[in-house]
């Protein structure tokens, strides 16, 4: 039995608290706690020293640490044969809140579907990517920000365009994601094995 805990941007100690509520709830199983500085992946590493759980940590990106602490008699190298592997080294570029040609109600309507999709679609892309007046799918009023944020909290990286915000004039009404610029943007595109284009 695995839980998965997102606390990026959570100041400490909050994420320890999170984590050892999580391991409390459990008999056995596994926490995965995301954060996305130093200090907090060397906190969790104490907490699971200091109640004696199997763990291991994991640098997805420059400032991210998936930590998995264990609880029970399951150990990691077992965890890992048996557990799917999370994400898939994919990003997906939305440069429209559109999907294809034609009608913009039904373009609305499926590119509504197709992020839905993604909350139920296993191993998810790894990150994903608004540029264009594609970054209107991530501000107030989105009909999609609810499935942004679901697929937000499981560790996906959403990113907007900074410059393309700023030219809508919506950069203060961002609601999910970080904003980024298009030096970040290109090294995500590079770094990915896979990338689509929506």
């Amino acid at each position: 039995m695995g839980t998965k805990l997102d606390a990026r941007g959570q100041d400490c100690p909050k994420p320890v608290i999170m984590t050892k509520k999580a391991l409390e709830e459990i008999k056995e199983g596994f926490v995965i706690c995301i954060v996305d500085n130093e200090v907090a992946k060397e906190n969790l590493t104490k907490l699971a020293k200091s109640l004696s759980h199997d763990y291991d940590v994991k640098k997805n990106s420059d400032k991210e640490f998936h930590i998995t602490i264990i609880k029970g008699k399951e150990k990691i190298e077992e965890l890992e044969i048996s557990t799917p592997n999370t994400f898939k080294d994919m990003t997906i570029v939305f440069g429209s809140d559109k999907m294809g040609k034609g009608s913009d109600e039904l373009g609305e309507l499926l590119m509504k579907g197709f992020i839905y999709a993604l909350t139920e679609s296993f191993p998810y892309p790894s990150s994903l990517i608004f540029l264009n007046s594609g970054v209107r799918l991530t501000i107030e009023g989105s009909n999609t920000l609810d499935d942004l944020k679901k697929l937000e909290a499981q560790g996906i990286k959403i990113l907007s365009c900074g410059a393309c915000l700023d030219f809508y004039k919506v950069a203060e009404k961002l609601v999910v994601g970080e904003v980024s610029n298009m030096y970040n943007i290109l090294e995500e595109i590079k770094n990915a094995n896979n990338t689509l284009m929506i």
